[in-house]
């Protein structure tokens, strides 16, 4: 049977249930898809230390602030209890267990087949995610590495490698604060850095770095965000080549928009760098059955290795002719804005310096608006 609905939604995380509610507001039919059995389900499923590096004024989806009683960066399990009582209030009931196979366009509506059945409707929101698939590298020897291989999305805590010799490969905000995690339950730890990265206190001058973020490119241009940017951390943070951390050449507000990679937000992590008490390394070249051969020739020993090498967002395992629509990371081109193939939004595929669930609260009014005129 072939159930048909004004809007089809993929995707029950914060963009999908985002643009449920700003449709419910404004009396739009639409079915919310989802392939697991809960709202949010990547966050359920991150690792349990997680927090927002975000504050919780700019994190809140439309028409729900967050308590005031909540920290002002919230953690991974008061996000999802945040994400439940959204779907609440705004009466959103995905239907569960609907994984996408295929969503193509055949005349003039939209047609997406899942497991749970086929749908028809006049418009497609995709929303299925920045961090949908894990980006998962490899290297010549791995597969004769003892010890275990896992990535981040698989990662719970840091209890279960206490007192082992643990490599975190990614220096991001999942790998610094995975490194700093697996600090705390004893574990001897590295993070392998394979690239130069721009490092932000999470609250510099005692204020949220997300303001800063906000001052510099919410109004300047990109070129002159990063030069003011630059000049902070160089007065803030300082040179940190000499702990293995480099800053790349390209602005922080520049290399988030054209390679997807934002700053880390330190938390403490840079403190147990400079302590010594955990070391950085420099990218794998490969691996031993015992431990990792790193670019400068160094070999160490290592029980464990956590991949904190991000995610990709996977259009084209469902969506027909992606190519069309994305870039050459594979994310879409267009965002919260009608595509050329009349009826097709996609939201939550940016990742900017100013912060994304901020973007996704701005992204899902606009799908809302564009969604009522489509026909």
């Amino acid at each position: 049977m072939i159930e048909e609905s004004h809007v089809i939604i993929i995707g029950a995380g914060p963009s999908g249930l985002a643009v449920g509610a700003c449709l419910r507001e404004r009396g739009i039919p639409f079915v919310l898809l989802e392939q697991s059995d809960a709202v949010g389900a990547s966050w359920r499923r991150h690792y349990q230390r997680l927090h927002l590096h975000t504050v919780k004024q700019f994190s809140s989806l439309p028409g729900l602030a967050w308590p005031r009683y909540a920290p002002p960066y919230p953690s991974r399990a008061q996000m999802v209890d945040y994400l439940q009582r959204y779907a609440e209030r705004f009466r959103l009931e995905p239907r569960f267990g609907a994984e996408v196979v295929r969503a193509y366009r055949d005349g003039s509506r939209w047609v997406t087949q899942t497991r749970a059945g086929e749908f028809t409707s006049r418009a497609l929101v995709v929303a299925t995610g920045y961090s949908r698939l894990p980006n998962v590298p490899t290297w010549p020897g791995q597969e004769r590495f003892r010890g275990p291989i896992l990535h981040s999305s698989t990662y719970g805590s840091g209890a279960a490698f206490r007192g082992q010799r643990v490599l975190v490969v990614g220096s991001g905000n999942s790998g610094g604060e995975i490194a700093m995690d697996l600090w705390e339950h004893a574990a001897e730890t590295t993070v392998s850095a394979r690239s130069g990265i721009h490092v932000i206190p999470r609250d510099p001058l005692r204020l949220p770095a997300q303001f800063s973020a906000l001052a510099l490119y919410g109004a300047l241009p990109p070129a002159v965000g990063d030069r003011l940017a630059t000049a902070f951390l160089s007065r803030t943070v300082g040179d940190l080549s000499r702990w293995g951390i480099h800053r790349p050449e390209i602005g922080p507000g520049t290399r988030a928009v054209k390679e997807g990679r934002i700053p880390l937000i330190d938390m403490g992590t840079l403190a147990l760098i400079q302590q010594g008490k955990i070391a950085v390394v420099p990218g794998p070249r490969a691996f031993t059955e015992t431990g990792v051969i790193f670019t400068d020739g160094r070999e160490l020993p290592f029980d464990a290795v956590v991949l904190a090498t991000g995610y990709r967002a996977g259009l084209g395992d469902f969506l027909e002719d992606a190519a069309r629509f994305t870039d050459e990371r594979g994310y879409p081109r267009w965002h919260g804005a009608p595509t050329p193939t009349p009826g097709l939004f996609f939201i939550g595929f940016r990742n900017p310096i100013t912060g994304q669930l901020r973007d996704i609260a701005a992204e899902a009014p606009r799908v809302a608006r564009h969604l009522r005129g489509v026909n």
